[in-house]
């Protein structure tokens, strides 16, 4: 069994202040993909740094304190790298990393990937379409070349109605607007799955929620957070599952497990 946890950390060093290394500790992920960092390895205290043994990968973004991915692994990846474009490199949104094949499973490539977010008016959407249009050419250009996928992270984007608590308040709404949830609908078209829409068919599940108004008490959400599988890899999905329960940061985390 694999085990692949994906998480929006609002910040790292803020999320190690509220446990971020207790969670780990606790779940033991094979793969753990961390979002908004907002930090450069250079900025990390020493046990950030050492990562309670795992291999450790960053994409920071140039500006300080912006964005930002990190994977920890188990096991030494055979490559680690980003999209190469420079508009999408240069806010640290995006690690490629292939694994090998290890203890019965199979070779994989996760990618770790913070979605731009379009901001109000839309003033960011062509950004983050150009970003969502490369990314599918990535995920087309791995699992041509014959290697299984997860795309995880914070797409920044709820597909279906269901994928939020007011659906009918938010369709002029950055994350929920028609040209996002369309490239969602492409996304899947294209046979990618979304591993949690497998096992959840209905609504009311989210991972993340305003700070505001005691959104997360109330569960006044949005699930803008996914792992994403090729159809070869469909079979091998055993669980994939929200972690609402755990606290730190506006997202809560996500599970995935995959049979050996």
């Amino acid at each position: 069994m694999q085990k692949i946890v994906s998480w929006n950390v609002n910040g790292i060093r803020a999320a190690h202040k509220k446990g971020l290394l207790d969670f780990v500790r606790q779940e033991s992920p094979d793969i753990l993909c961390l979002q908004e960092t907002k930090a450069h390895p250079d900025q990390l205290p020493g046990e950030l740094k050492q990562a309670l043994g795992y291999h450790t990968s960053y994409s920071s973004a140039v500006r300080r304190g912006y964005s930002g991915v990190a994977v920890w692994s188990r096991h030494q990846p055979t490559d680690v790298r980003t999209m190469g474009l420079p508009e999408f490199d240069d806010e640290g949104r995006v690690l490629i990393i292939d694994y090998p094949a290890v203890n019965g499973s199979q070779e994989l490539t996760v990618i770790n990937a913070y979605f731009p977010n379009s901001q109000e008016a839309g003033k960011r959407l062509d950004y983050k379409l150009a970003f969502c249009a490369a990314m599918l050419d990535i995920c087309n250009e791995i699992t041509a070349s014959g290697r299984n996928l997860v795309l995880c992270g914070d797409y920044n984007i709820a597909h279906t109605p269901i994928d939020l608590a007011n659906p009918e308040r938010n369709t002029e709404n950055p994350g929920y607007l028609p040209e996002e949830r369309a490239w969602m609908d492409s996304f899947l078209a294209a046979g990618y799955i979304d591993t949690f829409r497998l096992f959840t068919p209905d609504g009311g599940h989210y991972t993340w929620w305003s700070y505001r108004f005691g959104a997360r008490e109330r569960n006044i959400g949005w699930r803008i957070d996914y792992h994403c599988v090729n159809p070869s890899l469909r079979d091998r999905v055993h669980s994939s599952v929200i972690l609402p329960e755990i606290m730190g940061s506006d997202h809560c985390p996500i599970r995935l497990e995959l049979d050996s």
